[in-house]
């Protein structure tokens, strides 16, 4: 199994575990897979939710530039 593998089986029981839900795996994939080398590093992996400038940075990166959301006050809410 690859290091990516291991990360994905890792996610799987974090969201069977932590959030009581059994996860489709051909999607996880997908999504692991999307978010490419950032997986990997330790910092990137994971957002520090309690930092305002944190939450801008996913928004703006991810939420409007990766998956074309329109910027809103809902996005900063989830």
């Amino acid at each position: 199994m690859g290091k990516r593998d291991d990360l994905i089986a890792k996610y799987a029981d974090d969201l069977r575990n932590k959030c009581g839900m059994d996860p489709d795996m051909d999607l996880l994939t997908k999504v692991t897979i999307g978010c490419g080398p950032a997986i990997y590093n330790d910092d990137a992996s994971t957002v520090a939710s309690s930092q305002e400038s944190e939450l801008e940075t996913v928004k703006e990166n991810f939420l409007m530039k990766k998956l074309g959301l329109s910027d809103s006050p809902a996005l900063m809410e989830g």
